[in-house]
């Protein structure tokens, strides 16, 4: 196993631990700077490695900029003396924390260190982390933590259990100020879940980061079910089931490229636009491929990925929550150099339905976005809302509201394009121009109604179908009708609820000129505390 780290990176040289007393004082300074950068041993680094994890400083090492990482705290020691806690103490106490820069832009960073007190938090750990929040507030930058705990350390009993709460309501404080985001690259659990849980994004690592309130062991023992710690919280887990995790990476290295990488689309913080890259736009933005997508049977799925390649920028386009509730893509990319975030629904997915899952993906993205001052494109292919006894007796009125309210309260500009379906409810959802979108597109082939223009036909004229010599022709006449007359988006221009109805090879030209046009857009709401989003 060490061979393969060996491959991978250069270790870092790092000496023992000083044994023989100092009288020299920069000799002394030295031996505790090598001291603090053993943490808790070569040993206890080793058997990190044999896992196929990095330590605390290799982490920061590959996420930073080289040589820009200044160091807080290095020489900070715990206070505790109950169970003989005085005879184990070690520099820099279980985290690592300071600043620098990725890719020439301030972070401020905390990795905690699971070679001492297996990355415990304790009272002067939790001061480390508080106080590189409050800069980070202060100056306005992202805050990355980098989190391999074991939890609170016991010994220190409530002083441990304070340090959390005092890292929490910091996490509440910085929310839509600055830009937070979560590795979890070991364990997480008990009340150490819940500053990543409040944190704007959570990266995993396949089989070596779990998190969870109760381990297996309580589990077993109140709800005698038996369950690994991967099945119960690991990375695919909350990638998958439970929306916890964003990320899910295969390896550390890799979770640490998907950090740099969503640091590239987000601005410093909410008083900042997103970022905008130089961008050649080569004279012709057309792409004919855009029109061979969408099938002829409007019943057929197709993937709207291919629509979201076909748009934006090439290769720019990051998907978040990938895993989770299929049936709604998001995401991070750029159309014409500028960031922007991508809400679409998926017709390959439970047809694009909109279920609770998928809402609340979608809410909590946009209001992402929407704090950050990152631009807003949907495109719109949803045949309505998941019916069925499970999502009305799970809350699929209020979580589709989270949706609603999410696109509602947006100020940012957002730029609608209906790919094919929008009927009902969810037509008005999907950033329709009714509830705040600035331009809204839509393909010649889209479908704009209440319903499916079958259902309609079979409610509408139920009594003329009946009593028709052929039911089957006569239902089909009334389809047929309904759609000429409903079925496309042409009611919808002329009422200017669409504003212009496109050509599919024009969407990535009429985007970047939109975007462009919007790109000073000022939108103010009443002003209030904050509003009741229905959680």
């Amino acid at each position: 196993m060490q061979g393969f780290w060996e491959l991978l990176y250069t270790p870092l040289v790092i000496a023992e631990k000083h044994q023989y007393p100092m009288k020299n004082p920069i000799e002394q300074l030295e031996a505790k700077r090598q001291e603090a950068m053993l943490g808790g041993g070569q040993k206890r680094i080793d058997a990190q490695h044999a896992k196929g994890k990095l330590s605390a400083r290799e982490r920061i090492h590959f996420l930073l900029d080289e040589g820009s990482f200044e160091e807080i705290g290095m020489l900070v020691t715990h206070r505790a003396q109950d169970f003989d806690m005085q005879k184990q103490v070690f520099l820099g106490d279980g985290v690592v924390t300071g600043y620098g820069t990725v890719n020439g832009r301030l972070v401020y960073v905390f990795s905690q260190d699971f070679t001492v007190f297996g990355g415990s938090l304790s009272e002067t750990h939790a001061e480390k982390i508080v106080k590189i929040m409050d800069l980070a507030l202060k100056n306005g930058a992202p805050l990355i933590g980098l989190n391999d705990s074991g939890g609170a350390r016991i010994q220190e009993g409530v002083v441990s259990l304070g340090g959390y709460a005092d890292i929490f309501v910091r996490n509440v404080k910085a929310s839509g100020v600055i830009p937070q985001l979560s590795a979890i690259m070991g364990p997480c659990a008990g009340g150490a879940v819940y500053s990543p849980a409040i944190t704007d994004f959570i990266l995993m690592v396949e089989q070596s980061s779990y998190m969870f309130v109760t381990g297996p062991n309580v589990v077993k023992t109140v709800t005698h079910e038996e369950v690994t710690s991967e099945e119960l919280g690991g990375a695919h887990t909350h990638a998958s089931k439970s929306g916890v995790t964003h990320f899910a990476c295969a390896n550390e290295i890799e979770c640490i490229n998907h950090l740099k990488q969503l640091l590239s689309y987000m601005p410093q913080n909410c008083e900042e636009d997103a970022p905008v890259y130089a961008y050649e736009a080569g004279g012709n933005e057309l792409r004919p491929d855009l029109a061979n997508i969408i099938p002829a049977n409007p019943q057929q799925p197709y993937d709207m990925r291919e629509v979201i390649e076909g748009t934006v920028d090439e290769g720019s386009f990051l998907e978040v929550h990938k895993e989770f509730a299929e049936s709604i893509i998001v995401g991070f990319a750029r159309i014409g150099g500028r960031s922007i975030g991508l809400i679409a629904n998926q017709p390959a997915h439970l047809a694009g339905v909109l279920d609770i899952n998928s809402s609340r993906k979608g809410a909590r993205f946009v209001r992402f976005c929407d704090a950050f001052n990152i631009p807003l494109l949907v495109l719109v292919d949803v045949p309505g809302f998941l019916p069925g006894t499970d999502q009305e007796w799970h809350g699929i009125i209020t979580n589709g509201a989270k949706l609603l309210y999410a696109f509602s309260e947006a100020t940012v500009p957002k730029v609608t394009v209906i790919t094919r379906k929008a009927y009902g409810g969810a037509y008005d959802v999907m950033s329709s121009k009714h509830i705040g979108a600035d331009m809204n597109y839509a393909w010649p082939a889209a479908e704009i109604a209440v319903m499916g223009a079958k259902g309609a036909a079979e409610i509408i004229f139920k009594s003329e179908i009946a009593a028709a010599e052929n039911p089957e022709a006569k239902l089909q006449e009334k389809v047929d009708d309904y759609t000429e007359k409903f079925a496309n988006p042409y009611r919808a221009a002329a009422r200017g609820f669409i504003d212009e109805v496109i050509r599919p090879e024009e969407t990535r030209h009429k985007l970047i000129r939109a975007f462009k046009m919007l790109e000073n857009k000022v939108e103010t709401m009443p002003r209030k505390k904050h509003g009741n989003i229905p959680l």
